[in-house]
């Protein structure tokens, strides 16, 4: 009985373990993405001292600065699995646990070249989002909404710059294992833009009052410190600023091929994720401010549970990269399984919040409009889709994450165009305008649009990581 308690304990125990390798290697990561939602956040949160006009407009152009952000990142998403899997393959050949000298050329080639593929994506980023901001008045949007948008999308643009570059150092350490640094520096940077937000805004220290222009231009400057800050500190890391290597100019053109070719997918599905969501705002502006700003009220909360999600499915990926690059397919599933049920279990006590409490949750973006009564009721309406978007799209992503572990990205991309555009766009038409259910309706067709890529992409990663599981067998028969 005693050596059947000590199995059991040592079983619980090894489980355990492995649930903790894969939030030590999340966690990092999704503070990163929280503290860089919370740059956008703090920013809609001090638009809403302006009133809801400027909430509505500077919601609206943050959204559209988010969807190119995300599209940005997408094309340098996957070099921390290629610096993953090098290090794995590195590590297996050594067998020591250390990476050999052609893994360390190969990472210093990704990032090279990865730096190169950043500043190309970002320049022509900032040029289609000021191009977007023209592009509304063709789409209903009312002028009243689309002229302060535009004074926010000028100086916001040139952020993606810094950004992209930021992100590029942020793959490659999270593909090292050594992104925790970057936390504390995203950490500071929300305070820095609050009260850059803020000295612009109230014209503070003898600073004219610039308004929506303002909150958009201490964006950028936030993220011009925090590139430069990050920098200098993976310069000094023992491990990381031995593998850096900046001089974009001397990329290899062969690589740069194959995180373009790679980051292509990942970018167009992010694309298409922040583009329903795009085409949801828009609807939803065609029902006027109050349901546009609650929209993107919503909206933003979600984002910020959603960004838990990001780090567990990019988390999970690296941990898959790795894994494969040492050989061992069999473990992917065993990292699917215990991811999920991570991020299941903190999306419950999500929701449990946003039903127990949805005007605590709603009142730090509703600003001075806390006792509009007609923006609160709306709001909160919303969080119950909220909830189910929460499972769907965070179900969606965390495949979608392991997928691209195992060297899959156009899986990901051909099933969002399929969700999203075949069912979930004609569905919030139908439901919204069709059926006349506004704002609601436009939520459920949201919702059932990440519910059905959720399913397509579960579908492709069981059958890809079964295949996996039966090579493993195959390899260790033929050993055996």
């Amino acid at each position: 009985m005693l050596i059947g308690h000590r199995r059991l304990f040592e079983g619980s125990l090894g489980r355990w373990t492995d649930y903790r390798a894969i939030i030590a290697l999340a966690a990092p990561i999704t503070g990163i993405q929280l503290a860089q939602v919370a740059l956008t956040t703090v920013d809609l949160a001090m638009m809403g001292l302006l009133g809801i006009a400027a909430l509505a407009a500077g919601g609206l152009a943050l959204l559209l600065y988010n969807q190119l952000r995300t599209m940005c990142v997408g094309m340098v998403t996957g070099v921390g699995n290629m610096v993953a899997a090098a290090a794995g393959r590195g590590e297996k050949r050594t067998g020591t646990g250390e990476i050999d000298q052609e893994a360390r050329g190969e990472i210093r080639g990704y990032v090279r070249a990865a730096g190169a593929v950043a500043t190309v994506t970002a320049v022509a980023g900032a040029a289609m989002l000021i191009g977007l901001g023209y592009a509304l008045s063709w789409l209903g949007q009312d002028p009243a909404v689309l002229e302060p948008a535009r004074t926010i999308i000028w100086t916001l643009a040139p952020g993606l710059i810094p950004m992209l570059w930021l992100n590029v150092l942020r793959q490659f350490a999270v593909g090292m294992r050594r992104a925790g640094s970057l936390l504390r520096v995203t950490l500071l940077s929300i305070g820095v833009n609050a009260l850059l937000d803020a000295v612009f805004i109230f014209g503070w220290l003898g600073v004219p009052k610039l308004g929506l222009a303002g909150i958009g231009l201490a964006t950028t400057l936030v993220q011009v410190w925090t590139f430069g800050t990050y920098l200098r500190m993976v310069r000094r890391d023992a491990v990381l600023g031995e593998l850096l290597s900046v001089r974009v100019w001397r990329a290899d053109h062969s690589t740069v091929i194959q995180i373009v070719r790679m980051g292509t997918p990942i970018s167009l599905t992010y694309g298409a994720e922040a583009a329903i969501t795009s085409i949801a705002t828009l609807m939803m502006g065609g029902f006027g401010p109050v349901a546009l700003a609650a929209s993107n009220i919503v909206n933003q909360l979600a984002y910020i549970v959603y960004q838990v999600n990001i780090g567990l499915s990019q988390g999970s990926s690296i941990l898959v990269s790795r894994t494969v690059g040492q050989g061992e397919w069999r473990k992917v599933r065993a990292i699917a399984r215990r991811t999920f049920t991570i991020a299941v279990a903190f999306m419950t006590v999500i929701g449990a919040l946003y039903l127990l409490f949805p005007q605590t949750v709603l009142a730090p973006f509703l600003g001075e409009n806390r006792d509009d009564v007609t923006v609160v009721a709306a709001s909160s309406t919303l969080l119950w889709f909220a909830i189910i978007q929460q499972y769907c799209k965070g179900s969606q992503n965390l495949c979608i994450g392991m997928l691209r572990g195992i060297g899959n990205t156009k899986a990901g991309m051909q099933s969002t165009l399929i969700g999203y555009f075949a069912v979930g766009v004609p569905a919030m038409a139908l439901f919204g305008y069709g059926l006349d259910w506004r704002g609601p309706g436009v939520w459920l067709g949201l919702c059932l649009g990440f519910g059905a890529t959720a399913a397509l992409v579960w579908r492709r990663f069981s059958r890809q990581s079964a295949a996996l599981k039966d090579r493993d067998r195959e390899t260790l028969l033929a050993t055996a």
